[in-house]
């Protein structure tokens, strides 16, 4: 687990050498199957199913509503509420995500996380691939290992995902970056996840295996160039103070304390820019990104005091976190003209 640390009332975690979603399930040392890997992390016999709603006499509805609910096993089997539905959803059970896992596994993957978050109403687990980057391999040997993280819900608010997330070993900064935007157009067709249709059929479960190991090379392939690239591309001190411009205009009025909470985010984005994890990568392109991307995963304010709120996000589960960091790299690539 993350020690969470609070420097002038920004979050940071002491122990940045493991990506964040190890705070938040269970971690695999030994390789396991997925059935070993399911009971291991309490995600196994949750038995899923609808309850119908009882609409009150008082009220009337030309629709049918259901409860999500699940046999909680690690609080005495009791029944637990996950959500409420309407009539076309179909509930999916936590095998149902993990099952293509084990054609993973055969194509070079190793189960290295699972857990569930926000209640029991998101379950996820992460992959390790065999393929990792290694940047300026005869200089700084900047590691960046690839994991293929999967996740779905059991509220209704998304399907089953399988999205590829690339995590820089040294500070386990999590670049889930969309990588066909800007400036290549034959890079628009480059996916970073995509959303699987469960089939029972063992051809089937072949084959969303063959799709997501192929996305994986497919991006690991334009990121390994774009990295390479942005490690390559030195830059200034005036030039990295531009990209933190772009990224965060200084504000023009002081209202509600607008200007010291700029001034601290800035700092704090100098301070990794030559820290500890960053220092060895500053002056290039690569390490003003890190800069920037390392800021939203671990130097943060922790509303309320969550810690799986924070986690979350830096494992790639909430989608405002994720669009700034394509925000991010979109500013840097411009700013520095990449392609």
């Amino acid at each position: 687990m993350h020690e969470l640390e609070t420097q002038n009332g920004v979050a940071s975690f002491a122990s940045l050498r493991e990506p964040a979603w190890h705070g938040l399930g269970t971690v695999f040392t030994d390789e396991k199957t997925t059935s070993e890997m399911l009971a291991a992390a309490n995600l196994d016999k949750w038995d899923v199913r609808l309850v119908d709603v009882e609409i009150p006499s008082t009220l009337t509805s030309d629709k049918n509503y259901s409860y999500v609910v699940r046999t909680n096993p690690t609080d005495n089997n009791q029944t637990d509420i996950l959500g409420v539905v309407g009539e076309r959803y179909h509930v999916l059970q936590n095998e149902d995500l993990f099952s293509f896992g084990d054609n993973i596994l055969d194509g070079g993957g190793r189960w290295e996380t699972a857990g569930s978050i926000r209640g029991g109403r998101v379950v996820f687990g992460s992959l390790a691939l065999e393929r990792e980057t290694v940047l300026d391999p005869s200089g700084v040997a900047d590691k960046v290992k690839t994991y293929l993280l999967i996740n779905t819900s059991h509220d209704g608010s998304i399907a089953i995902q399988a999205s590829i997330t690339p995590v820089r070993v040294v500070c386990a900064n999590t670049l889930n970056l969309a990588l066909g935007g800007v400036g290549r157009k034959k890079n628009k067709g480059i996916k970073q996840s995509f959303k699987i249709r469960h089939t029972q059929t063992a051809s089937g479960k072949v084959a969303i295996a063959r799709e997501a190991l192929g996305l994986a090379n497919t991006y690991m392939d334009e990121f390994d160039r774009l990295a390479h690239l942005m490690i390559q591309k030195e830059i200034t001190a005036q030039q990295f103070n531009d990209i933190v411009l772009a990224a965060y205009p200084k504000p023009e009025k002081d209202s509600k304390g607008a200007s010291k909470k700029w001034t601290n985010k800035v700092d704090v984005i100098n301070d990794i820019y030559t820290g500890e994890f960053n220092g060895m990568i500053a002056n290039t392109a690569w390490g003003a990104l890190n800069a920037l991307t390392e800021r939203l995963d671990w130097h943060r304010n922790a509303r309320g005091g969550n810690n799986e709120n924070m986690l979350a996000a830096a494992s790639g589960f909430d989608p405002v976190i994720t669009a700034e960091k394509n925000r991010l790299l979109g500013i840097v690539k411009n700013t520095l003209e990449l392609v």
